[in-house]
């Protein structure tokens, strides 16, 4: 029990982060590109009760792979509707590699400075970047899969022809369903693992 309540510690403040720097990163880039749903709606914030999914969160505690409440992005209000969808949503995952290298720097420091710093202080910084890079990673890479209503399916129906991306559109009050079956059946796990083993790679290079 000790260990599990020592897990949420270390892992919820990296989490809300990656989550809450994804979606202002997506409102943040339709701001700039002249939809201004997401200022409006109060979404263009840090404050991550302002994007928190609770079944995305409790997700992440089960599975280790969660969401956040999409940013409302209002395609016709872009300047350029069909390339400015793209920057909105590389935005996100864009975002989270940002932090996956910021956390990374973070991780390195602390590992010349150990000797220097209290243990008190050196062991939950060290263990919350390490969780840092390795969710912002994941959930980057998880963001790209072309499921809706994740990002990636924004992408691909940007790129598909017409009729086959209002075929594709339909998917989408299936994407959770769909999601899970990925999940369950091993085939988003193993999609995932090569990305793991990258967001391992870089701990163990920064420490």
């Amino acid at each position: 029990m000790r260990h599990r309540i020592l897990e949420f510690l270390l892992l919820t403040p990296p989490f809300l982060l990656a989550i809450t720097f994804h979606e202002f990163a997506h409102g943040y880039a339709a701001f700039r590109l002249g939809d201004t749903t997401a200022r409006d709606a109060g979404r263009l914030s840090m404050n991550p009760l302002r994007h928190l999914d609770p079944i995305g969160v409790i997700a992440f505690f089960i599975v280790k792979i969660g969401w956040a409440r999409p940013v409302p992005v209002n395609p016709a209000r872009l300047n350029n509707p069909a390339r400015d969808m793209l920057y909105v949503s590389l935005a996100g995952p864009a975002a989270n590699l940002l932090l996956a290298a910021a956390s990374a720097a973070v991780l390195r420091m602390l590992a010349l400075t150990a000797g220097i710093l209290p243990q008190s202080f050196v062991y939950p910084a060290v263990n919350m970047a390490a969780a840092s890079v390795w969710i912002n990673i994941v959930l980057a890479v998880f963001n790209l899969v072309p499921i809706p209503p994740l990002d990636g399916s924004e992408l691909l129906m940007r790129i598909l022809p017409a009729d086959l991306a209002r075929g594709y559109a339909r998917l989408a009050p299936f994407g959770f369903i769909i999601l899970l079956v990925l999940f369950y059946t091993g085939i988003l796990p193993r999609l995932l693992a090569p990305f793991l083993n990258l967001a391992d790679q870089l701990v163990r290079a920064s420490l």
